[in-house]
C-alpha cells in the first residue's frame, strides 16, 4: 500500500533502497483526463458508451473492492492495483437505482488506503443495504479503509485464515533535513503565516504540529469507529470498534468478535446468497 499511496501520505514520496529506477514518464503528457466525482461524471461516461459499470450474476450485482482504495479515478474496477472510491460510488449508485438489480455483493480485498471519499463512499454502500439485500465477500483481506466499506453491507463473510480490521488511522512524517543537511543541502523554508507548510520533510517536526496531526487522526478514528458501529448494529458497536486499537483479527476471532458473521469459502457463499435472492429467502 505504501507503495500505492506513498506520494500522498508522505511529503515527496517514498524511496526504497535497490528499487527499479523511476519510469520516464511526464504525467499528463497527452492532456489532464478528468477526475471529479461531482455530477457523477464517471457513471454517466460509462452509461453513454453503453459498457456496464458492474458484473452481474442472476440479478446479482458484484462489485469488486480490490487493492489500494483511492480517492479520485474515472474508471471503476482495479486498475494497476488500485480501486477509485469514485468508480465506486458509480457502481454503488447504479446496482441502487437499476430495478434489475435484486442484491448486491462486494468482492472485497484491500489492504486499505486514503481517507478521503471513504466515508462518503461507505454511506452509499450502507444506503444501497438499506434498500436491498447486500453481502460482502473477502477474498481475503478488509482492513482499514476495506473493512469500512465491508461493513456496510449486511453480512460478511470471510475465509477462516482472511483478516478483517484495522480499525485506525495511520499518516507518516519523514524528516530530511539531518539527510539533507549531510550532503551539503540547506533548505530554508520562506513563509507568509506561521503554519503554511506545517509539517514538511525538510524541517524538524514541531511538538505542535505532531500534536495537531494526531488529533487530527484521532478524530478521523472515532468517525470510523462510529459508522461501523451504526453499520453493524448489535452484532459490533463503536466502542468495541475502538477497543480492538486498530488491531486486525484472523477468521473466527473476527466472527467471534462481532467484525463479521461467518467463515466460510468465497465461491460457496456467493453461490448460496445468488440462489437464496433467486428463491425469494432474503428480502429487500
Amino acid at each position: 500500500m505504501l507503495a500505492g499511496i506513498g506520494g500522498r501520505i508522505v511529503e515527496g514520496g517514498i524511496v526504497r533502497e535497490g528499487s527499479i529506477e523511476a519510469v520516464d514518464h511526464v504525467a499528463f503528457g497527452n492532456g489532464r483526463p478528468l477526475a471529479g466525482r461531482i455530477a457523477d461524471r464517471t457513471g454517466r461516461r460509462y452509461d453513454a458508451s453503453g459498457a456496464p459499470v458492474f458484473d452481474m450474476v442472476d440479478g446479482v450485482a458484484l462489485i469488486p473492492i480490490e487493492g489500494t482504495l483511492v480517492h479520485k479515478g474515472a474508471y471503476v474496477g482495479a486498475v494497476s492495483g488500485r480501486t477509485s472510491y469514485e468508480g465506486l460510488q458509480a457502481q454503488v449508485l447504479r446496482a441502487t437505482r437499476n430495478p434489475a438489480v435484486k442484491a448486491a455483493v462486494f468482492e472485497v480485498d484491500s489492504f486499505g488506503g486514503e481517507l478521503a471519499g471513504s466515508f462518503e463512499t461507505a454511506d452509499m454502500i450502507a444506503r444501497l443495504s438499506a434498500a436491498k439485500p447486500t453481502l460482502a465477500i473477502l477474498t481475503d483481506h478488509a482492513l482499514s479503509a476495506g473493512y469500512l466499506l465491508a461493513s456496510a453491507a449486511r453480512q460478511i463473510i470471510m475465509p477462516e485464515h482472511g483478516r478483517a480490521g484495522s480499525i485506525g488511522v495511520v499518516t507518516l512524517h519523514a524528516d530530511w533535513s539531518a539527510a539533507l543537511e549531510r550532503q551539503g543541502v540547506k533548505v530554508t523554508v520562506l513563509r507568509a503565516g506561521a503554519h503554511k507548510m506545517a509539517g514538511n520533510p525538510f524541517e524538524r517536526l514541531g511538538d505542535d504540529v505532531a500534536q495537531r496531526m494526531i488529533g487530527d487522526l484521532e478524530a478521523a478514528r472515532q468517525s470510523f469507529a462510529g459508522r461501523v458501529g451504526r453499520y453493524r448494529g448489535t452484532r459490533f458497536s463503536a466502542e468495541a470498534a475502538l477497543a480492538t486499537e486498530a488491531r486486525d483479527y484472523r477468521g473466527a476471532d473476527a466472527v467471534a468478535l462481532g467484525l463479521a458473521d461467518a467463515t466460510g469459502h468465497a465461491l460457496e457463499a456467493f453461490d448460496g446468497f445468488v440462489a437464496a435472492i433467486n428463491r425469494g429467502r432474503l428480502a429487500s
